[in-house]
């Protein structure tokens, strides 16, 4: 077991999944609290259109992946505007058809062998250092931003048209917690895949929820329990001989499950950031 944590290939996947978890952990609260999932499924469904576009014109699958991640999200944001159907519509329609497009795409595409299952599922343990810096720096970007706009994000949350007196641009910054939304889910999709995306950003914030009194408390609490499953998962997937992307959101809903056991009602957080 000891010599697991000293292998290079474990170390990468280790340090991909905590950058991940550092992330993903106040991002979700996010999307908890603004009723989000079911965009970030369809984001997240998108990224396979990206990585057949990236594959068929010789680009960075990466690289392609953020790029449609982004376009997309900016085509949420108009068409939520705009659209003659209601939003939960729209986004199933969009989840569901870009995905297919992506999978049928490859399978046209008699030049381009890749293993799908890897991208519908994550495929951690191939992580290089350079995929490695890619997830850092994109963690490191998202981290940044949602620390800097913390309390406008908050605010637009709690109560969008107050939020608008008192001098925030309610507008740009939804597009820009959807912007962050796409890049966390880009680099998110190698280590957990297409179709578990979203269980890593929504359980454990959902987890923290019943602890936590206050939203930094449950973004620091979500961060905590991220963590734990990713250790968990990547330890568990190594003993059992089981696909790791599944395996750290098997660990994550373990944890949630246990939370469970606590008695009492607990809030997450005062009248100011309830949802």
């Amino acid at each position: 077991m000891l010599q697991l944590f000293t292998t290079d290939f474990f170390l990468l996947a280790l340090g991909a999944g905590i950058a991940l978890a550092c992330v993903c952990g106040p991002l979700g609260c996010f999307i908890i609290w603004r009723r989000m999932s079911f965009f970030g499924d369809t984001l997240a469904h998108s990224a396979l259109l990206g990585i057949a576009l990236g594959l068929a014109t010789n680009s960075d699958p990466q690289l392609s992946i953020v790029i449609s991640g982004l376009l997309l999200a900016f085509l949420l944001s108009i068409l939520e505007k705009n659209s003659l159907v209601s939003t939960d519509t729209l986004l199933g329609i969009l989840a569901h058809s870009t995905l297919a497009l992506g999978v049928v795409f490859l399978a046209l595409t008699d030049n381009i062998r890749v293993n799908i299952e890897a991208y519908l599922f994550g495929d951690m343990l191939t992580i290089s250092r350079s995929n490695l810096l890619w997830i850092a720096g994109i963690s490191l970007t998202v981290g940044l931003t949602l620390y800097r706009f913390w309390n406008d994000f908050l605010s637009i949350t709690v109560h969008a048209e107050l939020a608008e007196i008192e001098g925030v641009n309610v507008q740009r910054m939804r597009l820009l917690l959807i912007i962050l939304t796409a890049l966390a889910i880009s680099v998110a999709l190698k280590i957990v895949g297409v179709l578990l995306i979203t269980s890593l950003l929504i359980i454990p914030p959902a987890t923290a929820r019943r602890f936590a009194k206050n939203p930094e408390k449950m973004a620091f609490f979500a961060i905590i329990i991220g963590i734990l499953a990713v250790i968990a998962g990547l330890v568990g997937a190594f003993e059992l001989d089981t696909p790791v992307g599944p395996t750290i959101v098997v660990c994550a809903t373990f944890l949630f499950a246990l939370s469970y056991l606590k008695t009492g009602h607990i809030t997450t957080g005062s009248s100011r950031s309830r949802t």
